[in-house]
């Protein structure tokens, strides 16, 4: 249901990078699917889209890393990254480029940007000495630490620190807490949700450091243009990537329709990065900023925080081997506010996909086209008029593409995906009340006109549903769309008044969402 203008409309959605130092868990999995959920909502809304994802492959920790698996630090960036490649074809993402930062276009981006910085007097050389951690490729202040075990400090991620002098250029971050804040006040969602927002404005009105963009201390990294013992700080690097896929340093058409309408999906541990230092480096470079930053929480795992050492770290594999890929998809954005955090066991798992999925909506479409598949010949006859009653009304209204889309599109604009997958689970429980109350079984025996309009006015609530649940579940919606022979050129959002054609032969229905026994997910 596209709006009447005939302008293109944009949408520029980017997951962050994701470092090279470790295999994809639930946590790259889930900020990457709210993103696929996103881009695939918006092109079947009519827009021209970008979804961007990718890795991140410089810094000090990575080189760390390929060192400790005796590495060449190249060959190992090329095999963990392609983890992530894999992950796009295992989940079901649907990206239209993916970034590796070792890539030569956006060595020339990064450097391009840096040459603007120093062309305004953004930069400048001078020492530096402060607490650093390896983790975080992060400099925190004295007051950002706490005493850690063993005698060592530990920044405010639980990250070990240390000491570090070094020459070093740096950005005048300082300068620009003042446009920060400005800008953050008349744009009062450019972070969600609001109480991360609040967070990085206490953050900035607290007073803001010039920010240390260089190191010398190990060479896996970008190199600053005319001064190569120097590389720089991975952050300036990484962050670079989502106007190096726009074709920056260029003045592209991307640059001009896509960036402006461009959303960050974070993790909230890498909020200030985004929403303070980013914007910053842009305002100083006079590039537009983005439209929004969205921080989401964190998943804990049965109530512990994911990790190696407790060998709690759910892999997507599992997932999949387990549920399935749109089942899994559904979970992650349903069982939980994006924005907070989350808490999963298998348990809530199986009992919220054999509810909603299983139960509803795999329930409902098997039995009203199994129904019409052996009662009706295999065809879906056309509502008869003087057959529609006050119940019917009742039902369509509130089931009927119009309306689901209208309630669900301010929702998926805040990124309340919960929300929109909660309200149109709801035309899922209302449908099946609907053919409980209505019994078509009945009126077979009864009154055909009548068993064919209920059975009509569920198929609409059907296709209505699933054209929806297209971003979210992909492949389980296309078999449900397959199924009621709704023609590829009518799943859009603009579609949103074509009726099913009376006498729409259907297949025999198959099952789409299998039942999980709670012992096969132990």
């Amino acid at each position: 249901m596209t709006n009447e203008s005939t302008q293109t409309k944009y949408f520029y959605i980017t997951t962050p990078i994701y470092y090279v130092n470790d295999k994809p868990h639930l946590g790259h999995t889930y900020t990457s699917v709210a993103c696929d959920v996103l881009a695939r909502f918006k092109r079947l809304d009519g827009y021209t889209v970008k979804f961007l994802t990718g890795t991140d492959e410089h810094g000090l920790k990575i080189k760390q890393a390929a060192e400790k698996a005796g590495i060449e630090t190249q060959i190992f960036t090329d095999g963990v990254s392609q983890n992530f490649r894999d992950l796009v074809q295992l989940m079901n993402y649907s990206n239209d480029d993916f970034i590796r930062t070792t890539e030569d276009r956006h060595k020339i981006a990064v450097q391009a940007l840096w040459n603007e910085l120093i062309a305004r007097d953004e930069i400048y050389l001078d020492k530096y000495a402060g607490w650093y951690a390896v983790r975080d490729e992060a400099y925190y202040t004295e007051d950002e630490l706490k005493d850690g075990p063993n005698g060592k400090k530990i920044g405010p991620s639980g990250a070990e620190v240390e000491w570090m002098e070094e020459e070093s250029y740096f950005f005048r971050l300082s300068k620009w807490g003042p446009k920060l804040l400005e800008y953050y006040a008349a744009h009062p969602d450019f972070v969600m949700p609001e109480s991360r927002f609040n967070e990085v404005k206490s953050f900035v009105k607290s007073g803001l450091r010039d920010l240390s963009v260089s190191r010398t201390a190990f060479d896996w990294g970008v190199k600053v243009p005319g001064n190569e013992k120097h590389v720089m700080y991975v952050w300036i690097d990484a962050l670079t990537n989502y106007i190096t896929a726009l074709g920056y340093p260029n003045k592209t058409d991307e640059m001009k329709h896509m960036w402006p309408n461009a959303i960050h999906m974070v993790g909230k541990d890498i909020l200030r990065f985004h929403a303070v230092y980013w914007p910053a480096f842009l305002m100083a470079a006079n590039i537009p900023l983005p439209r929004r930053i969205f921080a989401h929480g964190w998943w804990t795992i049965e109530g512990e925080k994911m990790s190696k050492s407790l060998g709690n770290v759910i892999a997507p594999q599992d997932l999949v081997d387990r549920y399935g890929v749109d089942a899994s998809r559904y979970f992650m954005l349903r069982e939980v506010p994006f924005g907070s955090d989350g808490d999963f066991s298998h348990e809530q798992a199986v009992n919220r996909i054999n509810a909603d999925l299983a139960n509803g909506l795999g329930n409902l479409a098997q039995r009203t086209l199994s129904f019409i598949y052996k009662n009706c010949d295999a065809t879906i006859s056309g509502a008869v008029p003087e057959k529609l009653n006050q119940d019917d009304a009742e039902f369509l209204a509130k089931s009927s593409m119009k309306f689901l889309y209208e309630m669900v599109l301010p929702l998926m604009e805040q990124q309340r995906f919960d929300k929109a997958l909660e309200l149109i689970m709801q035309a899922v429980y209302a449908a099946n009340a609907y053919i409980d109350k209505e019994a078509p079984w009945a009126l077979k025996k009864t009154d055909m006109d009548r068993m064919n309009t209920v059975l009509y006015n569920l198929c609409t609530s059907i296709k209505s549903i699933a054209i929806l649940l297209q971003a979210f579940m992909p492949d389980s919606a296309a078999r449900i769309l397959d199924q009621l022979d709704v023609p590829m050129e009518e799943r859009s959002f603009d579609c949103i008044s074509h009726e099913i054609p009376a006498g729409t032969k259907i297949l025999q229905p198959q099952g789409i969402f299998p039942r999980i026994e709670k012992q096969e997910a132990a």
